[in-house]
């Protein structure tokens, strides 16, 4: 494979991340809730690179609003059983008072002859009335300037709805938190396979920098044997050509590398101008890797998840000459930590963050159904209030505030603000709404079928991911072997072939074919590593546990 396509593609796989993936870089537990500093160069292990991610990223800090926005909520559907007090004042200007008719019954007193000769007899007369019809009268009720202020309270006593949106409300603060650690495990999905592309990235270019010094070394050789005239100026030519592209190979990997430590710090929300250095070796990182496979099984995609499916080829039985069989062997122990495989591919729905947060989304369609249906219980509140009326015919005269006791120059009363105050049960009684509360709970239980029906789909996509990243991880380790036993034999072969052409009895196309071999066995190899790395990282992913892993 071309060199620096390999570099790119190293690249490309980091800027590919999506999901929680592994920690494999073994560091304190303590590690992750150390800050590293911001001043000077910042060394940086694994778990610090995650550590300064989930606490600073942007994204993420943008992503807690919502669950500071969702602990908002609730306080406001708990406020709703508090005591609600209101305070008001009106003043209003009546330039043109409303009137009223009103009918006012009118007699009249009749004075008749007879009544007249009684009186000038000097006897006493009872005179007679008579009823007159007369038309409503209009009357205008208040004066012109009016003002009012109160004080009203209220306190709910019963409502269905109310008590099921508290259960409701705390559901929903745990939604929101569930959603954080998602944000958090795709955050440190990200850095870590960031954080492992860098490590590669640097690796490959300490690599380059030593195949430049050691082609030197042939080249300064070869020129040397030339001047003595045991070797042609066409051999010192074809080790030039090769060096100068190995040098444009370099410069170009140092550019990658630059551009990887980038990506780390893009997905670290860290300052671009913030110099850092890894402290993690790939070493160290591919032992972890090697370490913490104890828990992979045989992929069974009949079975998903599950992995109960027997191996569909057992591996040849370890001989005195069969090492590689014995290697084999050895390996698998170490993944499966001597567990059968129907115990070693056990999987737990719960581990993955999806999962519980679809049940978080079940137990609120559930609890939207209940709250619809207690739209039909009844609701009762108490109710009070307490103020003051006023009136007058000047807003000076308003303003006054004369009460119960003020009394005007002749000792008649001319109090302009009177008092007022009640208190009241209230019960509202929902009795025929146009079926919309019907409907409303046949959406809810809808709703709740569909959270059904995407549990079974989330578990098959569960057990398809389970299956998928065991086998890319087994097929992983596999090609890193093979890489590695190709690298350990190219380079034998590049050391006796120089070793051949230094004791003159080998050529010089056969130590630029060798050495062309080895770097490509080199390049291989590193890609390898970065292959088992990111799939250790999408089997942790798979398996939810590397959320779990991150908080220890």
């Amino acid at each position: 494979m071309n060199t620096l396509f390999r570099i790119r593609f190293l690249l490309m796989a980091a800027l590919s991340a999506a999901l929680p993936q592994a920690l494999l870089a073994q560091t304190p537990p303590s590690a992750l809730s150390q800050a590293p500093p911001t001043t000077g160069t910042m060394p940086l292990t694994l778990q610090q690179a995650v550590s300064y991610a989930v606490q600073n990223k942007p994204a993420l800090l943008a992503t807690r609003l919502g669950e500071a926005t969702a602990r908002a909520k609730v306080g406001e559907i708990k406020s709703a059983g508090l005591p609600q007090v209101n305070v008001g004042a009106t003043l209003s200007d009546n330039f043109k008072l409303q009137k009223s008719l009103v009918n006012f019954p009118a007699t009249q007193t009749l004075l008749t002859q007879t009544d007249l000769n009684t009186a000038t007899t000097g006897q006493q007369a009872v005179l007679g009335t008579q009823q007159l019809a007369l038309p409503p009268q209009a009357f205008a009720f208040g004066l012109q300037y009016a003002g009012n202020t109160s004080a009203s309270v209220s306190q709910l006593l019963f409502d269905g709805s109310y008590l099921i949106g508290l259960k409701a409300a705390k559901v929903y603060e745990q939604l929101a938190q569930k959603q954080t650690q998602q944000a958090e495990i795709d955050v440190v999905e990200q850095v870590s396979k960031a954080y492992y592309s860098t490590l590669v990235a640097r690796s490959r270019l300490a690599l380059l920098a030593r195949n430049v010094q050691r082609l030197d070394t042939v080249l300064y050789q070869t020129n040397q044997t030339f001047k003595a005239g045991f070797a042609e100026k066409l051999d010192v030519d074809r080790l030039r050509v090769q060096r100068n592209n190995l040098v444009v190979e370099q410069q170009k990997a140092q550019r990658l590398t630059e551009l990887s430590v980038a990506l780390l710090k893009f997905q670290m929300g860290l300052p671009q101008q913030q110099g850092i250095r890894l402290t993690d070796s790939l070493g160290a990182a591919v032992v972890d890797a090697g370490a913490l496979r104890q828990r992979l099984g045989a992929a069974d995609f009949a079975n998903g998840g599950a992995g109960v499916g027997a191996v569909p080829t057992a591996p040849t039985p370890p001989g005195p000459d069969n090492t590689a069989a014995q290697s084999r062997l050895d390996q698998q122990a170490a993944l499966s930590g001597g567990q059968p495989t129907a115990a070693r591919g056990a999987l737990n729905y719960n581990n993955r963050i999806e999962f519980s947060t679809l049940e978080t989304q079940q137990a609120l369609a559930g609890l939207d159904l209940r709250n619809r249906q207690a739209g039909a219980y009844p609701r009762l509140l108490l109710t009070g209030a307490y103020g003051f009326t006023g009136s007058a015919q000047s807003p000076g005269d308003l303003f006054a505030f004369r009460g119960p006791n003020s009394r005007s120059v002749n000792g008649f009363s001319n109090q302009n603000w009177f008092g007022f105050g009640n208190v009241g049960l209230t019960l509202q009684v929902p009795v025929f709404d146009g079926f919309r509360r019907k409907f409303l709970v046949q959406q809810s239980r809808l709703q709740q079928q569909g959270i059904e029906r995407g549990f079974e789909t989330l578990k098959q996509s569960i057990d398809l991911q389970d299956a998928q990243s065991r086998t890319a991880l087994t097929n992983a380790l596999d090609v890193l072997d093979n890489q590695q036993a190709n690298l350990t034999l190219a380079t034998d072969v590049a050391r006796v072939t120089r070793i051949k052409f230094n004791a003159g009895v080998g050529s010089n196309l056969e130590v630029i074919s060798a050495e062309t071999d080895l770097r490509s066995a080199q390049t291989n190899y590193y890609g390898a590593i970065y292959d088992v790395l990111v799939a250790k990282v999408d089997r942790d992913k798979a398996t939810g546990e590397l959320f779990n892993q991150v908080k220890k």
